[in-house]
């Protein structure tokens, strides 16, 4: 297991645009098209890395609770299918049903979105406002597997809180950690 931190990609930027093949629906989905009027959160996970398999029931709590409150959450996953199969786009779909994800999941088979939003590990978390803009990267909470600290989400949810109130996240915005994304 690598921990790999976030590359922290500038607040401020704007979120790439993306076409990508949802999983579980089998559609095209775009970023236009998903984007939530008050905020876009964007996740880059995969299957079988442990950091993710670590948070992954607080994952569907915080998307169900805050879907509710006018925030959209896309999930991404760029890992190369060949060398890990288990990341490929049918194991995808069978894993999205089976944490109940109330979220797409995306694959970026070419890796091109994760370059593009600068994507290092997974998970790797992007929350971006009602124009696309970066407003919150980095870590879900200070919980990693095995340091034996609670997963609550806490670093997200207050991102997401803040976003919601219009108010400035005045809390250090801390690089997440987990396995790097698995490059061609």
């Amino acid at each position: 297991m690598s921990n790999t931190s976030s590359n922290m990609l500038p607040l401020g930027t704007k979120a790439p645009e993306f076409s990508l093949l949802d999983t579980v629906s089998g559609n095209i989905l775009n970023l236009n098209n998903l984007k939530e009027n008050l905020g876009t959160v964007i996740m880059f996970i995969c299957n079988h890395c442990p950091f993710v398999m670590h948070v992954n029931s607080e994952l569907v709590k915080i998307a169900n609770l805050y879907s509710e409150k006018g925030i959209h959450f896309i999930a991404i996953s760029s890992n190369d299918a060949i060398k890990y199969p288990q990341d490929g786009p049918d194991n995808m779909k069978h894993h999205a049903k089976n944490e109940k994800y109330p979220f797409p999941y995306l694959y970026d088979e070419t890796q091109e979105i994760a370059r593009a939003y600068n994507a290092a590990c997974t998970p790797d978390f992007y929350v971006f406002d009602a124009e696309l803009k970066l407003n919150y990267r980095g870590q879900l909470d200070d919980s990693r597997p095995g340091n034996g600290i609670e997963v609550t989400g806490h670093d997200l949810k207050h991102a997401l809180d803040c976003l919601l109130e219009n108010k400035e996240n005045l809390n250090p915005q801390k690089p997440s950690i987990g396995c790097n994304i698995k490059w061609k």
